[in-house]
């Protein structure tokens, strides 16, 4: 399939144990559903609260379709297609908008849909290879994916969406989504750092702040400081949120192992646990994440996020990677993105 347009009715053929959705382009693509899930279904001792991932304005989805794969350009319109070189050289005001156009329903991902995913993938004891090794995972002799892009000088960067073994995707399967594990990072939305506070939205530009007291919304004063905020510190080295005043704030990324990553003991259990959902806090101290690093910037006006790491990073990369450093107006050949459906359909209240 290397290389070639396709059908819808191509790509229903090919994989199918997944949907395919036609956006308002008329374009294919394949995305893999995600039912509904609560906190204590993949966090021991969690609430029984959906995840966030699956609340939408006040409604409880019953499915995500999150893209299969890093999304390709075609005709200048954002696709999860088989095969492909994942699109790069994107800020994350054009991935937002790539996402959005697909019509109804489409978004970039979220970091609550990210981080509902990482968590899955922990639960069910499969934190997903990828390229991460010049081409290849760390942990495997050969190559086993297809290039689509090489630095003649230090070798095989991008690979070709989903042509890595079953062991690249989230579940271990032929169904699952690809490449969460490095080939390109990939911005995702929803989530940002202003001055180290962070800040929160769904799907729109109307940010909030969290008051890590309460685990309430609230409204931020634009500096970063507004009262009770969950706020990054940078404590002994060691990424701490809190919701009082920050004590070193620094405009330079800095990092840790994500799970040496806490809580200075002023977060309420509500709020640790949006941390937790959303994949920017260990769900318990110490747990084994194979070193992955926590990148932040807390000094900066506004961060946006990367996540799952790039080509190079060996056990530096994964589902649990975050890098909170980069401007939204930042683009590289090392940033991608993908896109996610969420149905329009009746649902109870949360």
């Amino acid at each position: 399939m290397a290389g070639q347009t396709y059908t819808a009715r191509e790509l229903r053929a090919h994989f199918p144990g997944n949907d395919v959705t036609t956006d308002a382009h008329g374009m294919p693509s394949v995305t893999v559903r995600i039912p509904m899930f609560r906190m204590c279904d993949v966090v021991e001792g969690g609430s029984t609260a959906p995840h966030p991932a699956f609340v939408s304005d006040g409604r409880v989805l019953s499915w995500i379709g999150v893209s299969k794969f890093q999304n390709t350009l075609v005709e200048g319109h954002a696709c999860s297609l088989p095969d492909a070189a994942p699109a790069t050289g994107v800020d994350y005001d054009t991935a937002a908008r790539l996402c959005a156009e697909k019509g109804a329903g489409w978004h970039l991902m979220t970091a609550a849909e990210w981080g509902a995913i990482a968590l899955w993938c922990r639960k069910n004891g499969h934190l997903p290879m990828g390229n991460n090794d010049w081409g290849r995972d760390y942990r495997e002799r050969e190559c086993r994916a297809r290039k689509t892009y090489e630095d003649t000088a230090a070798g095989i960067c991008h690979v070709a969406t989903g042509s890595g073994p079953a062991s690249w995707s989230h579940d271990g399967t032929a169904r699952g989504i690809w490449d969460l594990n490095a080939n390109v990072w990939e911005w995702v939305g929803g989530l940002r750092l202003v001055c180290g506070e962070l800040q929160l939205c769904e799907r729109a530009e109307e940010w909030f702040a969290l008051d890590g007291r309460s685990g309430e919304r609230i409204a931020p004063n634009g500096k970063g400081t507004t009262k009770n905020s969950v706020k990054l510190d940078y404590v002994g080295g060691i990424w701490t949120y809190t919701a009082a005043e920050v004590t070193d704030s620094l405009a330079k990324a800095r990092f840790c192992d994500f799970a040496a990553v806490r809580t200075d003991g002023t977060l309420c259990p509500a709020a640790k646990e949006l941390l937790v959902a959303l994949g920017l806090l260990p769900s318990h101290p110490g747990e084994d994440l194979a070193g992955v690093s926590f990148y932040a910037n807390n000094g900066a006006a506004e961060r946006m996020p990367f996540r799952g790491g790039r080509w190079g990073q060996g056990a530096n990369a994964g589902v649990f990677k975050t890098c909170l450093d980069d401007p939204r107006g930042f683009s590289g050949y090392a940033v991608g993105f993908r896109a996610v459906y969420a149905p329009e359909e009746k649902e109870r209240n949360v």
